[in-house]
């Protein structure tokens, strides 16, 4: 049975989003590699369905980056230069440092008391001898879209949710770097305090930092 099969009632539009979205989770676990050409005839078979939604699911996935669209060649997954990681992680850092200092103004004891049980999550997930490494990214970025969401900033959560999905084509990278998983959960807590203490100018210091740092991972790992 298709992944597709249980929903053949789809209208066009869901159909092609829905697409979009098996074809995005294949790139981010890595069963379509960095540089791979995506076989639409083989994906439209596997899913069985018509290479026109499978077409226009590859659009969506290109205006967010994770695909490139060659001419003559067809589509493949999308190779993040040192200057593509370098870019967004600039852009990420400047985009989350300014919503993590409005939290560190805005925030409630429940807002503070809800990011802290992300941050305990994310020491559990990142126990010595128990690192997953998707459950880490997974609670690492439930953490930075919480604080996102608290700044409440609909434009600034669009722009960092489509640079986080080209961040995702590197992001098993940073954490192959002995010790990482220890540094990124310091810096967190760092984040934490700041965020506690109320100091907006702090919580901004702690997550730029949190971004120079995890770049200089990402970029020092083969």
């Amino acid at each position: 049975m298709s992944a597709l099969s249980a929903v053949p009632s789809l209208a066009p539009r869901a159909l092609y989003e829905e697409v979009a979205e098996l074809i995005r989770q294949r790139i981010f676990s890595r069963e379509l590699e960095p540089g791979s050409w995506i076989d639409e005839l083989q994906i439209s078979k596997a899913y069985g369905i018509s290479r026109t939604p499978l077409r226009e699911a590859l659009k969506v996935l290109a205006a967010e980056g994770l695909v490139t669209m060659k001419v003559r060649r067809g589509a493949y997954v999308t190779e993040v230069s040192e200057k593509d990681l370098r870019d967004v992680y600039h852009l990420l850092s400047l985009l989350e440092s300014d919503a993590a200092a409005v939290v560190a103004q805005t925030a409630s004891a429940a807002d503070l008391k809800k990011l802290q049980s992300l941050h305990a999550d994310l020491e559990a997930a990142g126990k010595p001898g128990k690192e997953k490494h998707d459950k880490f990214f997974e609670v690492n970025e439930a953490f930075h879209m919480c604080l996102l969401e608290l700044s409440q900033n609909k434009w600034r959560d669009q722009m960092v949710a489509d640079l986080r999905k080209v961040m995702k084509l590197n992001r098993h990278n940073s954490l192959f770097k002995t010790g990482r998983i220890k540094e990124s959960l310091s810096e967190h807590q760092a984040i934490m305090a700041a965020l506690n203490a109320k100091d907006p100018v702090a919580t901004a210091t702690r997550m730029r930092e949190h971004f120079a740092n995890g770049l200089a991972a990402a970029s020092s790992t083969p």
